[in-house]
């Protein structure tokens, strides 16, 4: 893509760490300050963020499952929640291992991508070193992995009650863990993978009461309060914004972030401004 570029990123039940090659990207998000860098972390987010650049953008995104990012940075999650941050600002054993051939920092590891000739050369070369940066790192609990497993397949409709019981943990311990290894608490993590299957279903053309029945919103209003606290837009203007007129289409169709998903709006000067003002989940 040659022209500027102005995107909407809802919130999603994973980390991001975008391995950037030569072009910064610019992210704003309601209460924070902007960040414009290469390399991007972004802890677990209840808020949307805004990203843009000038036309060209060239790197790798992965995403993380939260607990894999802890493994990976061995930093107490809720610290990075609605943040973003340059991931060399965070420890990880990669600027640890001392053998002179090895890359020190992501900043090497993105540099080292962008020279290789292919995709498939640079797949090859991100697989390996993450495998090697987990299993240096700092490891997860395996409960935690348990519980937020079973939030992400229920969709968030696991009572905490419940899920506290089924990994052996009080309410209380099964909070603070999931706060260090995930980011957020447990009934707020169910809450942003509750919208997420909101947003696919009404992509998908489920009508806003259906899509509230599923998802196990009170009511429509209820779904459309959660929806307005975490993309800063009600469903319809969320919905009505994903069809471009064939005039404004850009050249390159936006991608959502995740398959099957409705994560991302193409955003105008205004649209930006006024989907941006959010306030944050407690």
């Amino acid at each position: 893509m040659d022209r500027p570029r102005r995107r909407l990123e809802a919130p999603i039940g994973a980390a991001t760490l975008l391995l950037g090659f030569e072009e910064p990207v610019r992210i704003t998000r309601a209460g924070r300050p902007a960040a414009t860098l290469v390399s991007v972390f972004s802890g677990p987010t209840t808020t949307p963020a805004v990203g843009e650049h000038g036309g060209r953008l060239s790197g790798v995104e992965v995403l993380l499952m939260p607990w894999a990012a802890f493994t990976l940075f061995g930093t107490p999650q809720y610290e990075l929640t609605d943040r973003t941050v340059d991931p060399d600002d965070l420890p990880h054993v990669l600027g640890a291992r001392k053998d002179a051939g090895h890359l020190r920092s992501i900043g090497e590891l993105s540099a080292a991508l962008a020279a290789l000739p292919s995709w498939e050369d640079r797949f090859g070369l991100l697989d390996d070193a993450l495998t090697r940066w987990s299993q240096a790192g700092t490891p997860s609990n395996a409960r935690v992995v348990r519980a937020w497993s079973q939030l992400v397949r229920t969709w968030g409709a696991v009572p905490v009650r419940r899920l506290a019981d089924e990994v052996g943990w009080s309410v209380r311990h099964l909070e603070n863990r999931f706060r260090e290894q995930i980011g957020l608490a447990p009934k707020v993590a169910a809450r942003v993978l509750r919208l997420q299957r909101a947003r696919r279903l009404l992509a998908r053309g489920h009508g806003q009461a259906e899509t509230a029945a599923i998802c196990g919103f009170y009511d429509q209003a209820h779904l459309s309060g959660e929806f307005r606290a975490m993309t800063g837009c009600t469903p319809r203007e969320f919905t009505m914004a994903r069809v471009i007129p064939p005039v404004a289409r850009p050249v390159v169709p936006a991608a959502d972030r995740m398959a099957g998903e409705a994560t991302s709006l193409l955003l105008t000067s205004a649209r930006s401004a006024d989907f941006s003002k959010t306030g944050r989940l407690r």
